[in-house]
């Protein structure tokens, strides 16, 4: 009896034992991060620097929230920065011929954020259905896509570049460059898609099924989920996150070019990855993508204040850390 006692754990051995270290592990990465740029750089945790660089990841962690749903479902989207791309071009264009149909600057640009809406759930939709009705895998789909968006904005382009009507940016650019209790609106429309992704993936028996699917996509059809119709769906949510951040971005630059958007399915794969979502599907958390995201754009941050590596390198850096976490996955894993 005395040797039994013995080897029980003290209690705080065992309330460390429950806590979720795997889970807190992005935010274990963040807080490391924010340590070292402010021993990198002065300017780093300025307030200023902090907003900036937040208000930079909205784009990219708003694609990324549709994007867990998509690796989480066991897919992949590699067109996002592509379909970017392509919904500010043509959302740009649609807006320039409304002005010259004597029509009130604010309502060109409501018309053309329900444009650019309805564009996005249509062009997810339509990767959604190639996936699911063609029975393609969901890398060639997108691969597939990624090239044509990428061609459609580069022809209504034509080459060069599509840019917004002075008129129109004047009373578009607050959209992008306003704030709201002193936090960009960029910033809190994050956060309003984060909840909402958040609320819909773990409170929702949609994001039930989107977990069971990416689990074991045969069992959840054998326990009655329509798995073609919720994957469809979650590129389709991909398409619509895909067009928030374009509403956005336009109003930043007031253009679009055919290098618009590019590497932006790298980054936002990497912040889901970062974020601890499984790339094979089956787990994964909002909070964590979000995480991921912030990640991201304060390693670009740290590097360009330091100027540690080149601007040019950040592709490369964030390729790095993709792999890095794939691989920390499978050892966790044991595969």
């Amino acid at each position: 009896m005395a040797r039994a006692e013995a080897t029980v754990a003290p209690p705080w051995r065992r309330r460390l034992a429950r806590v979720p270290w795997q889970s807190l592990t992005p935010l274990l990465g963040l807080a490391l991060l924010l340590v070292l740029g402010s021993m990198m750089h002065p300017a780093f945790l300025t307030p200023t620097n902090l907003l900036n660089v937040l208000t930079r990841s909205a784009f990219i962690g708003i694609i990324a929230v549709g994007g867990t749903f998509v690796i989480i479902a066991g897919g992949i989207d590699l067109s996002v920065g592509s379909m970017a791309a392509f919904l500010a071009g043509a959302m740009i264009l649609a807006m320039n011929a409304l002005a010259g149909n004597d029509l009130a600057p604010f309502t060109i640009v409501l018309l053309g954020v329900g444009m650019v809406l309805v564009a996005g759930l249509l062009a997810g939709a339509a990767n959604g259905l190639a996936i699911t009705r063609g029975r393609i895998e969901a890398f060639i789909v997108t691969l597939g896509t990624l090239g044509i968006f990428r061609s459609l904005v580069t022809y209504l382009a034509d080459g060069g570049t599509i840019s917004l009507d002075f008129a129109i940016r004047g009373v578009y650019r607050p959209v992008y460059f306003g704030s709201l209790l002193g936090i960009p609106y960029p910033v809190w429309v994050f956060a309003i898609v984060a909840v909402i992704g958040a609320i819909v993936l773990h409170r929702t028996r949609f994001g039930r099924y989107v977990r069971a699917i990416g689990s074991n996509q045969e069992v959840a059809r054998y326990a009655a989920v329509r798995v073609e119709r919720i994957r469809t769906l979650t590129f389709v949510i991909q398409g619509v996150c895909v067009a928030i951040a374009v509403i956005l971005y336009v109003p930043r630059l007031g253009s679009a070019s055919g290098s618009t958007g590019i590497l932006w399915e790298l980054e936002a794969i990497a912040a889901v990855i970062i974020g601890g979502t499984a790339l094979k599907g089956g787990s994964g958390h909002i909070w964590g993508t979000v995480v991921g995201a912030v990640m991201l754009s304060f390693i670009g941050n740290v590097l360009n204040l330091t100027t540690a590596i080149s601007e040019y390198l950040n592709g490369a850096v964030q390729g790095l850390i993709i792999i890095g976490a794939v691989f920390l996955q499978r050892g966790r894993s044991g595969r």
